[in-house]
Parts: C-alpha cells; sequence; structure tokens
C-alpha cells in the first residue's frame, strides 16, 4: 500500500494514518497527515472517526515498530554471511532489506489475496478492498486514502457478493470466510496474541482458516506475527533452493513435504532469524543489481502537514 509519491518518497497508510517517508543517509523524514475535516464526525464499522494525533515519542515508537529498527541488521548479515557464501556474495548489494511489522489483520487479508495473482493486480485488489470497506483517511493530490477494512466490515451478510463484484472471484469466499471465523472465534485480540504462541501453533491456527494454505500462513507468520524463522516457500524460492542451493527436494510439484523440508534446510543453515535472510536472498534474486540503503531512524522532523518533532 505504499507509492513513489515523488522520487525517493513514499506514501502510505500505517496505523489509521497516511505518511510520507523519505530516507536520507541514516535518517528517516517522515510527515504525517490529519483526517479530512469533513469526515471528523463520522464513524464507521465501530472505528472511530478519527485517530488521536501524535506526538514524536509516539510516531518514534511507531516507525521503530513498523521497521522492527530495534533489530541490528549488520550483525546478522555478517552472521548469515559466515553461514552462507551465496549470502555473502549478494549481500553487499542489497544491504538493509528488512521484514516489515504488519498489522496480522492487514497483513492475513492482503495475503489472501495473492492466491494465483501478480504484483500489481494484488495492489488494485488491496487498494478496492480499502477504498469499499475502509474508512476515509485523506486526498492528496486528489489522491483518496482509506484504512484497512476492519474485521467487522468484512463480515457482513453481502461482503461476499460485494468482493465478487470488485473483481475478487474466489477470493471473494475466503475473504468474507476467514473475518468470520476470526470474529466468532479468536477475535482481533486473538490473532494479534498468536504473536506469543510458538510458530508451529501459530501457522496451525492460520491454516485452518478458509484461503489460508502454508505458504500464506508463513507469509503472516513474518510479517505480522514475530516468527522470524518463518520461510515462505513458494516456486520461486524451491527453484532458488534448487538451482543456487543444491538443494536435491521432491519432484516437478512443490508438495507439503517439499514445502517443509525446503524451509528447516533454510532454518539449519540461517538459524533463528531465516526468513530475514531469505527476504534478502529473494530480493537479490528478483531484482538483481538494484541497492537499497539501510533503515534507520533518528529523532526527525516532518518536511509538510503535521509536525511530529
Amino acid at each position: 500500500r505504499w507509492w513513489e509519491s515523488s522520487p525517493g518518497a513514499w506514501t502510505g497508510v500505517l496505523g489509521g494514518r497516511v505518511w510520507t517517508l523519505r530516507q536520507d543517509g541514516d535518517r528517516l523524514w517522515y510527515t504525517v497527515y490529519g483526517e479530512d475535516d469533513e469526515h471528523e464526525e463520522e464513524e464507521q464499522d465501530g472505528c472511530p472517526a478519527k485517530a488521536p494525533k501524535l506526538d514524536a515519542a509516539e510516531t518514534d515508537r511507531i516507525l521503530r515498530d513498523y521497521f522492527q529498527l530495534d533489530v541490528g541488521l549488520s550483525a546478522l548479515y555478517r552472521a548469515w554471511g559466515t553461514a552462507d557464501p551465496l549470502f555473502r556474495k549478494v549481500a553487499n548489494d542489497f544491504p538493509g532489506v528488512r521484514v516489515l511489522r504488519q498489522d496480522p489483520v492487514e497483513c492475513l487479508f492482503s495475503f489472501i489475496c495473492t492466491s494465483n495473482n501478480h504484483i500489481s493486480r494484488i495492489t488494485a485488489m488491496i487498494e478496492r478492498l480499502c477504498q469499499a470497506f475502509g474508512r476515509r483517511l485523506c486526498c492528496l493530490d486528489s489522491r483518496p486514502f482509506h484504512a484497512f477494512p476492519s474485521l467487522s466490515a468484512l463480515t457482513g451478510a453481502d461482503a461476499e457478493a460485494r468482493l465478487r463484484a470488485l473483481g475478487f472471484g474466489y477470493r471473494a469466499k475466503f475473504i468474507s470466510g476467514s473475518a468470520r471465523a476470526i470474529a466468532e472465534g479468536l477475535g482481533t485480540e486473538g490473532l494479534c496474541q498468536l504473536r506469543t504462541e510458538p510458530y508451529t501453533e501459530a501457522r496451525r491456527v492460520l491454516c485452518a482458516l478458509p484461503g489460508v494454505g502454508a505458504k500464506v500462513a508463513d507469509c503472516v507468520c513474518l510479517l505480522s506475527l514475530d516468527k522470524a524463522e518463518a520461510v515462505p516457500v513458494d516456486t520461486h524460492v524451491w527453484h532458488i533452493a534448487r538451482q543456487r542451493y543444491g538443494v536435491a527436494l521432491g519432484g516437478k510439484s512443490l508438495t507439503p513435504r517439499t514445502y517443509q523440508e525446503i524451509g528447516d534446510f533454510f532454518r539449519g543453515l540461517w538459524g533463528p532469524r531465516a526468513g530475514w535472510a531469505q527476504a534478502v536472498l529473494f530480493c537479490a534474486d528478483l531484482r538483481k543489481g538494484q541497492s537499497q540503503p539501510a533503515a534507520s531512524i533518528r529523532p526527525g522532523r516532518a518536511e509538510a502537514g503535521t509536525a511530529m518533532g
């Protein structure tokens, strides 16, 4: 849900607010935009119309949490490079690849949309989902921004039909079905509390939801539930394991057994943060020759909009 709104600046929605972020060396500059005044008194799906204003300390906390800035990448890169010559070979061109700590509800339903899909279409689907079911936050340069839908917004009797009308196809049933299953079972709080459960238990709970298989469950575990050892395996990662690591596993298809064995191989190679190391290799394999600087933060100030100290 982030887009490059100007060269080097990225705008998106985080924590029910619209942000613009720009990195300059080891500083992260940010703008937080207030909500449209005409929506001040509205309420939707039981959510307050306006999020409270942030002070500098809270803004710093949100960004540190989202980018997991307390995880020291330098030491991890050194350890992964020592254990894996291939990692060491590509790491210099891809410093600072971080795993985000996303909201579990947003992460789960976003990844349900990824089934048999590609990035540009997934992005458009999630945007339509937010516009149809999420609270409007503000409008920048004639572009409206919406919060990600609440769980209750996706459990309505007509949710599946509305999603099908928006082009979600068979995924509409999975989204509405998973929303109902969570609402009637774990609840939003229980989904977030999976962060404190062991990886295998969190994965088991997720895989019981409609439309959630091993790969989607691992993506949610890694990107929102603090399971750094989760290694999402798709056919691309399978080919990396076979072609670049010489892992002779499975036949012509990615079976559940092969999936588990590949994850175990990388966990044995890279250790307890194998999912983070895999993200670096994934970026390197998809976007060879591109480099991204390490993300870190110092107390900064907003360039525009609401000043945040």
